[in-house]
């Protein structure tokens, strides 16, 4: 009886294994639209709460937001009703309470919005409470170490009387405005400074200054430039210049150096760890022969540097120590999304969170745990579950040039090896991008459709190092059209694509790709070019006459300085 009882039920399971595969659907556009994304934002002061957003769509409309609260071991996340103009930042020193911005008078301004006691599914407060009305509102606040002040990104302008008859193109200064956590004795600090940039900005650790990342607005026609300042409520020191792109920026060594990311590329994309002295001195790049990009820094508040870095089609963690890079945190099969989160404040512990994603999983939650990763939220599952996905794995070849290249292939969720299917190809947008092993909506679709699908890393991507990045500057049609095209061949060769029905798909830089491929080549039956530019006139220079080299298949033969891969600007006749 026993032998029996077991037969049955292996068979009842192998059963309904079989009805949920029969009853999956291929991945659709509603799919795509309602699929459950989840984004770490915060870590609370004692480092048992995590707050993360979901985002999701829906067929019409826009895309909606939801705030959730979750303990850092996991279990039940807790719904919290955010007022709709409210964007938490993080947490308040004392941990009751969010800090973001709340739109006051269609301004974004700083307030902080209490939160309910554990058990309860709402905030406590119906509305939050504004801590500034600045008259151009703000764009970011970072709260300090010790939790006194917040520095607050703003344009420090008083309002333009002559808004609504006129409209003025120009670069929007950005400077700071610091202000106790009470909102209290608010004051702009070093006023000189007005091109501060997003993410450019961090608290000293005794939290008395903040280094300030600065980079000429990207405006009309001049050479980039960044320049890095410590802003004390005294006034400004300058630090350094550095004749390039430059971003994020973070405090090392108790405050003794400072960390950013720039370059030494012509490309103008930040791609290496860079330091200098907080007394001065030349920056240094710190890892020049990297194999791979660094597109984003963080340092948290007990020091510790940690960066994104791409390489190839997966994007780890690496801890940046005694000037050199040295990898912490991969997510397997996948890739890592977003930059650590901590506890803003000083005192709390040391907990690290992250957002993780697969070809099989969506973005979700995941802790620090020694040197691995525990997911705690399982945002998308069920849906997921009712969805067929094909295999998506990570292909190389040799194009006809011999440059060894990279990319993902997507297979339909009834692809049969040996059968030749409707090939496309989808190079990325950017150029200065990649794509990562993660759910992408656009292969998913197409793989739903019956398409097999190869989204090539082409010269020009990021995560291959500076050399392959910057190998299509001033070449950026023919260099990097070969190597899209090459993936098709590949595709051939390896009997994925039907040859008889090729298609090409791009968006941005990759629908400038497709509009280019359809005039060196014959042999796709369909192009999808999606805001791509195809008129280089009037992107570089608007109505302006001008006089200016024309894009060939040998590149443009003028320097840009905007873009390693774009025609240069105009001369404008004024």
């Amino acid at each position: 009886m026993r032998k029996i009882a077991v037969t049955l039920a292996v068979l009842f399971f192998l059963a309904a294994i079989l009805e949920a595969e029969s009853t999956r659907h291929p991945f659709s556009f509603d799919d795509a639209a309602t699929l459950r994304r989840a984004t770490a934002v915060a870590v609370s002061p004692d480092g048992k709460t995590v707050l993360y957003r979901v985002s999701f769509g829906g067929p019409k409309g826009p895309d909606t937001t939801e705030w959730q609260l979750i303990a850092a071991s996991g279990g039940e996340a807790r719904h919290l009703s955010i007022p709709e103009k409210f964007r938490p930042a993080g947490f308040t020193a004392d941990g009751k309470a969010l800090y973001g911005t709340y739109e006051v008078g269609k301004l974004a301004q700083l307030a902080t919005l209490l939160l309910g006691p554990p058990g309860t599914p709402a905030a406590a407060a119906a509305t939050p409470v504004p801590l500034t009305a600045l008259p151009r509102g703000i764009h970011s606040a970072l709260i300090s170490p010790d939790g006194r002040r917040y520095a607050i990104l703003a344009d420090p302008r008083l309002p333009d009387p002559l808004a609504d008859v006129h409209t003025v193109i120009e670069a929007e200064p950005v400077s700071l405005y610091v202000v106790n956590a009470d909102g209290s004795g608010g004051a702009w600090w070093c006023p000189a400074l007005r091109d501060i940039a997003h993410e450019g900005i961090a608290w000293s650790p005794d939290g008395s200054s903040l280094a300030l990342l600065s980079q000429t607005p990207k405006i009309g026609f001049h050479r980039v430039r960044s320049d890095i300042d410590v802003c004390s409520a005294s006034g400004a020191r300058h630090l350094a210049s550095i004749d390039n792109a430059a971003s994020n920026i973070g405090w090392l060594e108790g405050g003794k150096e400072l960390t950013f990311l720039s370059t030494t590329s012509s490309v103008l994309t930040p791609d290496h760890v860079w330091t200098v002295a907080a007394d001065g001195g030349p920056p240094q790049d710190r890892t020049p022969a990297l194999q791979g990009s660094a597109f984003h820094l963080s340092v948290d508040p007990h020091g510790n540097a940690w960066v994104m870095v791409a390489r190839g089609v997966k994007t780890e963690i690496d801890g940046f120590r005694n000037g050199s890079l040295a990898p912490a945190y991969k997510w397997p099969g996948g890739t890592i999304e977003e930059s650590v989160v901590t506890p803003q404040i000083a005192s709390a512990p040391d907990v690290r969170v992250l957002t993780v994603g697969d070809p099989q999983h969506t973005s979700n939650v995941a802790i620090a745990q020694d040197n691995t990763l525990k997911k705690i939220t399982n945002e998308g599952d069920d849906q997921l579950a009712k969805i067929a996905l094909g295999e998506v794995r990570a292909v190389h070849w040799s194009s006809a040039e011999g440059i060894a290249l990279e990319g993902i292939v997507t297979f339909p969720a009834d692809y049969i090896a040996g059968r030749r299917y409707p090939f496309m190809v989808l190079p990325h947008g950017g150029p200065e991008g990649n794509d990562t092993l993660h759910i992408s909506f656009f292969p998913r679709l197409l793989a739903g459709m019956g398409y097999v699908v190869l989204q090539p890393e082409y010269r020009g991507s990021t995560g291959y190092g500076t050399d392959f990045m910057e190998a299509i500057y001033q070449h950026f049609g023919d260099r990097a059209w070969r190597d899209v095209d090459s993936a098709t061949d590949y595709a051939i060769a390896q009997g994925w694509a039907d040859a008889s029905r090729l298609a090409i798909f791009g968006w941005s830089a990759g629908g400038f790709l497709t509009s280019w491929g359809v005039t060196q080549s014959n042999r796709y039956k369909a192009a999808i070019e999606g805001a791509g530019i195809t008129d280089w006139l009037t992107f570089s220079s608007g109505p302006a006459t001008c006089s200016r080299s024309i894009m060939t298949p040998a590149g443009p033969t003028r320097t840009p300085t905007h873009s390693s891969s774009f025609p240069p600007p105009c001369t404008r006749k004024m």
